[in-house]
């Protein structure tokens, strides 16, 4: 496997996964070294001619007044220390690398001052598999420095990491690595943990999760259709360029891939319900709100947003906000919203489906009819699903309060506004496997239906996890099953060979 080579700019929501995920190593080109080297020349020129510098002889927060004597690179140990106060369970290993990849992508960029051989720790430390013990509670979204404090304490080796499997002191993990603990010159403290990389690089994790969830959104969506003998002229290109809204056409597009075939079947309705002839506008309001967290994600990723920041190009040393991830914040919350829209769509569908019969389908979708309950205690399932997820879609970016003496009175909730939404991707994929059982079974019940090759494939992949119901049995069983087929990737179910034929 090739390594991903970070240039300073480039780096994907795609990189972070394979990172996280899939342990890729990371290399660095040495123009990245050098660009750190001359930002930290200017750093230490601005210090030495007396420029008061945040964080390097300063203090932080409410301490900015109090300079900083003696032996700054002290300062930055007693910093760490100082801000160790995140809380609760450690975040999941995929998460840590996900930061820490993070972090690393955004010093690439340079403008941080960080010393060059505390960059190269940081690579070798995840290129080692040595993980900081990070707690999940702790950060507003004004950067999320609480949290990063782990890995730089474990880059001192100080604190806990997670080293093949097992939870140890830092400093041994360390030695087992055979790696050596760093010594932090002036600034370099702050630089490790003065970032939005925590919530970044979570969100990158989420954005590939949300992009799944939809293709497999799409696939559940065009076998209701079949099952249904929906009427497909809403897929008609003509009738989205009349109204281009919001990615509608794009939806709509890989619906009617997805449906493909020689001879169109004749609709059995004249119009059908909402969830399904609104499924272009819903799902392209989604793709929309993906792309548009992917921009303020990749943003982040490729960009210098510490305080200070170096412009070594022009030798300055200056104070911004550029940590603040406004619109990160704002990106996940609506991106929230539009999942619940889906989702909510594909629960109204589910209950068409499994309702008292529509379109010639047996009621509850069960063969033996009479007091068999077939699908329809599932209803109460998704309806559970769905609450959880209006749940989470209420907004967080505003719960704030002024802290640090109010020196730090805005907030952005960033790392909250992504962990929700994440958790909502989550619920949302189980509706679609609901979905998914009851468009395969409403399939199996109707006589005399040819699917599309694509949505055979698609049915044919349902039923190699999950067989007919014939007889009442538990579903829920069935339910989590090929829930856990979606969500760990091992749905593959052959579209896209059928696609690109």
């Amino acid at each position: 496997m090739s390594p991903l080579v970070l240039t300073g700019a480039g780096v994907s929501i795609e990189d972070v996964a394979a990172v996280a995920r899939f342990a890729d190593k990371v290399e660095v080109t040495p123009a990245v070294i050098e660009k750190l080297g001359k930002a930290r020349k200017v750093l230490d020129e601005a210090a030495a001619g007396g420029q008061q510098i945040y964080g390097l002889n300063t203090g932080l927060g409410a301490n900015l007044g109090t300079a900083v004597e003696g032996d700054t690179g002290a300062f930055q140990r007693q910093l760490l220390d100082g801000r160790g106060a995140a809380v609760g369970d450690a975040l999941p290993i995929e998460k840590v690398r996900a930061a820490m990849f993070a972090r690393i992508a955004m010093l690439a960029a340079g403008g941080s001052g960080l010393s060059p051989h505390v960059f190269s720790a940081l690579v070798d430390l995840l290129n080692a598999g040595v993980h900081p013990v990070m707690p999940s509670l702790g950060s507003i979204g004004a950067g999320d420095l609480v949290l990063m404090t782990a890995i730089a304490q474990t880059l001192i080796s100080e604190g806990d990491a997670d080293y093949q499997g097992r939870r140890m002191p830092s400093a041994k993990a360390l030695t087992m690595a055979r790696l050596a603990p760093v010594n932090l010159a002036p600034k370099d403290g702050l630089s490790l943990i003065n970032a939005s990389a925590v919530s970044t690089g979570a969100g990158a994790l989420a954005l590939v999760d949300a992009l799944s969830a939809l293709e497999q959104q799409q696939q559940a969506s065009a076998l209701t259709m079949e099952a249904l003998g929906a009427n497909r002229t809403i897929l008609d290109s003509r009738l989205h360029q009349a109204r281009p809204a919001a990615c509608q056409q794009a939806a709509a597009k890989a619906l009617r891939d997805l449906l493909a075939r020689d001879a169109e079947p004749e609709p059995t309705t004249i119009q059908d319900p909402l969830s399904i002839r609104c499924m272009p506008s819903i799902h392209g309001a989604l793709i929309q709100a993906i792309d548009h967290a992917r921009l303020a994600v990749e943003i982040e990723l490729n960009a210098a947003a510490d305080n200070p920041l170096v412009l070594a190009d022009d030798a300055l040393v200056l104070s911004t906000g550029n940590f603040h991830t406004a619109s990160l914040s704002l990106a996940f919350e609506t991106l929230g919203l539009a999942i619940a829209q889906c989702a909510a769509a594909s629960a109204a569908r589910f209950i068409q489906l499994t309702g008292s019969g529509r379109n010639g389908l047996p009621k509850y979708l069960s063969p033996v009819r009479g007091a068999s309950a077939g699908f329809v205690p599932l209803q109460k399932t998704a309806t559970a699903i769905l609450a959880g997820i209006r749940h989470k879609a209420n907004p967080v970016m505003l719960d704030f309060l002024p802290v640090s003496e109010g020196v730090e009175d805005h907030a952005t909730q960033t790392p909250l506004a992504v962990a929700k939404c994440a958790e909502m991707i989550v619920l949302w994929r189980r509706l679609i496997a609901l979905e998914l059982m009851a468009a395969a079974q409403a399939v199996d019940l109707r006589e005399g239906l040819t699917l599309a090759p694509a949505t055979g494939a698609i049915h044919a992949a349902v039923r190699a996890h999950v067989p007919t119901l014939w007889e009442d049995r538990p579903l829920g069983a069935n339910a989590d099953a090929l829930h856990a087929v979606l969500a760990d990737g091992y749905w593959r179910p052959a579209v896209h060979q059928i696609l690109l034929v």
